[in-house]
C-alpha cells in the first residue's frame, strides 16, 4: 500500500467525508463512486466453477490468482473498504442514434471495427491517474492511509464489487449495467484501510430480455450471466495469444479489436452517457478505416498510431493476425 503525508488537523466524520469524495470524484471526471465491503466469499463458488470449466481460455493469470480475486483483503492486506468508480467512455461528440452507426459499420465488410472503448486513450492510464489523485485528496483530508488503485489490471472482481456497491447490476452479458448509463463505462477501484460507510446495491432490471444472448456472433454468452471466453470475439482479438480457431473466423466479420455487439443490442444503452473527458475521443484511424489500410501498417506505423492506446498492449504480431 502507498501512503502520502497529511496536513489534516482534526478527524472528519465519515458521512461528511463521503460527500466530499463524491465532489472530488466528479471534478476528476468520474460519473459515480460507491463503497463496497471486502467480503466477496459468496462469489467464490461461481468463480471456481467458471475456472474449472475452462471458460477462461488461455487467460492463465485468471486461474493463477484463483480465489484471491474474491478476497480484497488478501490482495491488499489491511483493506477495509473498496471505493468503486464509474467513468463513462462514449466520445464527447456522440450523437443520439450512435448504435445505428455502429451496426452500419459492422455491415460494411471492408471497414475495420475497433471496439468503442479502445478508440481513444488507454483507459488504464486515465483511470489509474485519476484514482491516484482521488486517493491523494482523501489522504490530505484524513491523514495517511494504506491504499492501492486498480483498473482492469490485477486479480480484482470488478463487476462484483461494482454491483455490490450499487454502481449497477450485472447484466446477462456479465457486464455492469446502470439505469442512467447503460454499460458503456469503465470501472476502477481504490482499496483503502478506512471504514467508509457502505453504499447499497441496486435492483436488477434485465427481466426476461435476452437481446445480448441472441445477438452474440459466436454464441459466447452460453447462458444468462455466463460467458465462454474461448468463443468471445473480445477475448479472441485481444487476450488470446494463439491462432484464432478456424470455425470462429467467419463469425468474426470485420471486428479486428474487441466486440460491442452485446452492448449495442442492450436496451439500456439508449441511456449511455458521453464521457466527461476528451481522453476517450476517437483517434485518427480508429474508426471508419478500411481493413486493408490498417493491415498495411508496418510495425513502426502501428507503434506510432497506437501510442497511448490500449491497442498497443496486444503488440504488432497479434494486430496483424
Amino acid at each position: 500500500m502507498q501512503e502520502v503525508p497529511s496536513t489534516v488537523d482534526a478527524p472528519v466524520p465519515l458521512a461528511l467525508l463521503m460527500e466530499r469524495l463524491h465532489g472530488w470524484a466528479r471534478e476528476l471526471g468520474f460519473s459515480q463512486i460507491a463503497v463496497a465491503d471486502v467480503d466477496l466469499s459468496s462469489a467464490e463458488p461461481g468463480l471456481q466453477a467458471w475456472l474449472d470449466a475452462g471458460l477462461h481460455g488461455r487467460m492463465h493469470y485468471m486461474a493463477a490468482h484463483g480465489m484471491k480475486r474474491a478476497r480484497p483483503a488478501e490482495l491488499v492486506p489491511g483493506t477495509l473498504r473498496v471505493i468503486t468508480a464509474r467513468m463513462d467512455y462514449l466520445p464527447l461528440a456522440t450523437a443520439p442514434g450512435w448504435q445505428a452507426v455502429e451496426w452500419a459499420g459492422l455491415a460494411t465488410p471492408g471497414q475495420a471495427q475497433v471496439s468503442i472503448y479502445a478508440r481513444g486513450r488507454d483507459y488504464h492510464k486515465v483511470l489509474r491517474q485519476r484514482l491516484q489523485k482521488l486517493a491523494e485528496r482523501l489522504q490530505a483530508e484524513v491523514g495517511p492511509r494504506g491504499y492501492r488503485v486498480f483498473t482492469d489490471s490485477a486479480p480484482v472482481l470488478e463487476v462484483e464489487l461494482a454491483t455490490r456497491s450499487g454502481l449497477g447490476w450485472r447484466g446477462k452479458h456479465t457486464l455492469a449495467l446502470h439505469r442512467e448509463a447503460g454499460s458503456m463505462f469503465f470501472l476502477g477501484e481504490l482499496f483503502i484501510d478506512l471504514p467508509l460507510p457502505l453504499t447499497e446495491p441496486v435492483t436488477a432490471h434485465c427481466g426476461e430480455c435476452r437481446a445480448c444472448l441472441d445477438v452474440c456472433p459466436t454464441a459466447a454468452i452460453t447462458a444468462p450471466y455466463r460467458v465462454d471466453a474461448r468463443r468471445c470475439i473480445s477475448y479472441l482479438t485481444i487476450e488470446h495469444d494463439g491462432p484464432i480457431p478456424e470455425a470462429l473466423r467467419p463469425l468474426m466479420g470485420n471486428r479486428i479489436y474487441g466486440c460491442d455487439d452485446c452492448q449495442l443490442a442492450c436496451p439500456w444503452n439508449k441511456f449511455a452517457q458521453p464521457a466527461v473527458l476528451a481522453d476517450f475521443d476517437v483517434r485518427p484511424g480508429m474508426a471508419g478505416m478500411s481493413i486493408a489500410a490498417l493491415l498495411g501498417w508496418d510495425e513502426a506505423e502501428f507503434l506510432r498510431r497506437t501510442e497511448g492506446s490500449a491497442i498497443r498492449r496486444i503488440g504488432f504480431a497479434r494486430w496483424q493476425r
